[in-house]
């Protein structure tokens, strides 16, 4: 390969890392109150409130569908297929990923409430739901142990259908959507 064609690819590459992290600095570092250039408070605007309750309810519809479509897809349809039974084929791995699940439903359903906050209607619809989801806390324990019953199985279905259902009155329909095996893992 020629010098210049190696040497052009290597200064494209720099250039979009550059970007990349500009883009990514810019975007703010999380719960930080101070700007990244100037080390001085950000004060919230007008329109950044507005952003943010913009956006709540598409926020929440996407961390709720990632919550409902992981914990059908991987914790509801094998239970019910009987994968998680004693005995039965590929149940190791199939509670291995039910308890991934677990804990990729609950973070992204406290996601969800979290972002529910941002719009009044939201907010008051997803209030009643708080208890249910620390409930599930544990639940990925105990599907990975393979200790779960029909009861723990129920619960999760209703508070998912629950969050649905808050999502849908308040005019942010969910649907299930499955993450992938990167997301699933926390990569």
């Amino acid at each position: 390969m020629p010098r210049f064609v190696r040497a052009r690819r290597a200064a494209a590459a720099l250039f979009l890392s550059g970007a990349l992290l500009t883009t990514t600095a810019a975007c703010g570092g999380g719960d930080s109150s101070q700007s990244m250039t100037t080390g001085t408070a950000t004060t919230p605007t007008a329109s950044a409130s507005f952003e943010q309750q913009k956006l709540a309810k598409t926020r929440f519809v996407a961390n709720a569908g990632l919550a409902a479509g992981a914990a059908y897809q991987w914790i509801v349809k094998p239970y019910r297929a009987g994968t998680f039974k004693k005995g039965a084929d590929g149940r190791t791995f199939a509670l291995v990923k039910a308890g991934l699940a677990g804990a990729f439903t609950y973070n992204r359903l406290k996601a969800a409430v979290n972002n529910a906050k941002g719009d009044p209607l939201l907010s008051k619809a997803v209030a009643p739901l708080s208890a249910g989801i620390e409930s599930l806390k544990q639940l990925g324990t105990k599907l990975r142990n393979g200790e779960a019953s029909a009861g723990d199985i129920g619960s999760f279905e209703s508070v998912i259908n629950g969050v649905k259902d808050a999502g849908k009155s308040a005019g942010a329909e969910v649907v299930d959507k499955v993450p992938s095996a990167s997301q699933l893992g926390g990569g």
